[in-house]
């Protein structure tokens, strides 16, 4: 168990191990939701889109992380942006779960469906028609077939999980640092 325990540690202080994974992880849920949408013909709302940035945003801070030579501070401040970014997108995913669980309703403005009897001259209904998302973001696209988990579920989960992972990692490459200095003294 100690074994377990250390290769744990050293894998939380190597900054390549944890931008690896940020970036693989942020790539395969954007290439899993473009090929839920083009191949699958799952539409996304607004909100599942919105949920996309985040994952772009993650994918470029892991790659700055795996490029650029990263000295103690740039490690530490890409580890606390990514940590924010995932949290966001965890927010946002939960908030999309609240949405199509019925829990609130959506003050996302695109995630309503347009009134098209407020004004009945049919150049606003074109309009109305052709701003409307293309799915509603109350309904549930796709859904487990076993947990009955939605992509937004999954995704409030996977993004918690980013988030305690940079966070933890931090944590870890801090005490690196520290005993480094400790050493060096």
């Amino acid at each position: 168990m100690q074994k377990i325990y250390a290769l744990i540690i050293r894998i939380l202080q190597c900054p390549m191990a944890i931008f690896g994974l940020i970036t693989f992880t942020a790539l395969f849920s954007l290439a899993a939701a473009f090929i839920a949408e083009g191949v699958f013909g799952l539409e996304p709302c607004i909100m599942c889109i919105y949920q996309r940035y985040p994952f772009a945003v993650g994918a470029v801070l892991g790659i700055i992380g795996l490029l650029k030579s990263t000295t103690g501070k740039t490690v530490q401040t890409l580890l606390v942006l990514s940590s924010i970014t995932f949290l966001t997108n965890s927010i946002m995913a939960f908030y999309h779960t609240g949405i199509q669980q019925k829990w609130w309703n959506s003050a996302v403005e695109a995630c309503t469906i347009p009134n098209l009897s407020a004004d009945n001259s049919t150049q606003s209904m074109l309009e109305n028609i052709m701003s409307a998302p293309g799915a509603s973001c109350d309904e549930i696209s796709w859904q487990d077939p076993i947990l009955g988990l939605s992509m937004a579920n999954y995704n409030v989960m996977l993004c918690l999980g980013l988030a305690a992972l940079c966070l933890l990692s931090l944590l870890a490459y801090r005490k690196k640092l520290a005993s480094a200095e400790q050493t060096a003294l």
